[in-house]
């Protein structure tokens, strides 16, 4: 056994919903982890989920980071219950790994960070993303300086949500309960690996609606131009009224000429313990010199990879984290990176409400 794994880490989640499944499952497989409890406010959602995973049921999520001493929780609550889960475990010493978004307004998402730096806890946020092998290809390509400077981004995310998703939990497609639409449920993958490539933004114009969802209030189509303090900018169009599904592509254009690119959904977003099948990511564009003959080389190491999509890379960026702890350093994804995106989706609806080009960093 490696000194890495010399000390296994009780480990324990809070939310027993759609995506805790995938947590539970990478906590029962890594070896370092000793999953133990789970906690959901309904009593026989806890205890059948606790039954499933083999961990022990509670109700009350401070409970039961007293009673079983827990190292790390996932937080796969309802966005806008993260931050007082944050808190819980601020006041108990534990880490905490939390579901995208971080929060769903600045205030609360300062409050988790400084929260969490205040109690000298780590903080992680889920962006599964980051590990797909053609997304490494892509940092890995910019950081070597393959690009020159990235100056030019696009996103564009066409998906869609059946009402039947909506309707799957009350608090979906409200303002109350979800904090927002596609730019705050789906989009913050797309947005954390803008910002991971590109780096801070400093200006921002948004343009949102609701085209094809009449029963929910938030947004299914938003539309947004990004300038990044490195000088270069982005296009960013999401969207969850296309039916079927079309897909989800992430490319980056440098200064010297070369672009990195991939499609990182085929079809719509999975919705983690509910879609039965994905896709696996691949490289869609590369005109790196020297390398642009690899993408038929590429794409098919990516299509024959015996991997899971939608647990695999979940549980690559759980194990990293775990380390983080273990290691005493910062996770690859931590509150400061999940601010980001919830800085980038608030400046959506504020440019749109006052009509404006917003000057990023945001006043609360």
């Amino acid at each position: 056994m490696t000194q890495k794994q010399s000390r296994r880490l009780r480990t324990a989640l809070v939310g027993c919903g759609k995506v805790a499944g995938t947590h539970a499952l990478a906590y029962k497989q890594l070896p370092n982890s000793e999953f133990v409890a789970v906690c959901d406010v309904a009593a026989d959602r806890a205890q059948a989920f606790g039954a499933k995973f083999g961990a022990r049921p509670y109700t009350d999520l401070t409970e039961m980071l007293a009673k079983e001493k827990i190292d790390v929780l996932s937080v796969c609550t309802q966005h806008t219950q993260h931050v007082s889960a944050v808190y819980a475990c601020a006041s108990a010493g534990v880490n905490a790994i939390v579901e995208k978004p971080l929060a769903v307004d600045l205030e609360s998402c300062d409050r988790a960070v400084n929260a969490a730096r205040a109690a000298g806890i780590k903080l992680g946020v889920v962006s599964q993303r980051r590990w797909y092998e053609p997304v490494q290809r892509m940092k890995n390509a910019i950081d070597r300086g393959q690009l020159g400077k990235p100056v030019l981004a696009t996103v564009v995310m066409l998906g869609w949500r059946e009402p039947a998703y909506y309707l799957s939990d009350p608090w979906r497609g409200t303002w109350k309960g979800e904090g927002g639409g596609v730019v705050v449920s789906q989009a913050p993958h797309y947005l954390d690996l803008l910002c991971w490539f590109m780096g801070p933004a400093v200006e921002l114009q948004a343009f949102w609606d609701n085209f094809n969802h009449p029963g929910i209030e938030v947004d299914d189509t938003v539309i947004a131009n990004v300038r990044f303090k490195n000088g270069g900018i982005a296009s960013v169009v999401l969207s969850n009224s296309q039916k079927p599904g079309l897909f989800g592509k992430i490319h980056i254009h440098g200064s010297s000429g070369a672009s990195v690119g991939a499609e990182i959904d085929s079809g719509s977003p999975f919705i983690s313990g509910v879609t039965e099948k994905m896709d696996p990511p691949f490289n869609d564009v590369w005109s790196v010199p020297g390398e642009e003959n690899m993408l038929p080389i590429w794409n098919r190491e990516d299509r024959e990879r015996p991997v899971e999509v939608m647990t695999h890379y979940h549980q690559l960026q759980i194990a990293e984290f775990l380390d983080a702890v273990t290691e005493n350093r910062e996770p690859a994804v931590n509150g400061e990176a999940g601010r980001q995106v919830v800085e980038l989706f608030t400046a959506v609806y504020r440019s749109q409400q006052q009509h404006a080009v917003l000057t990023l960093p945001l006043a609360q």
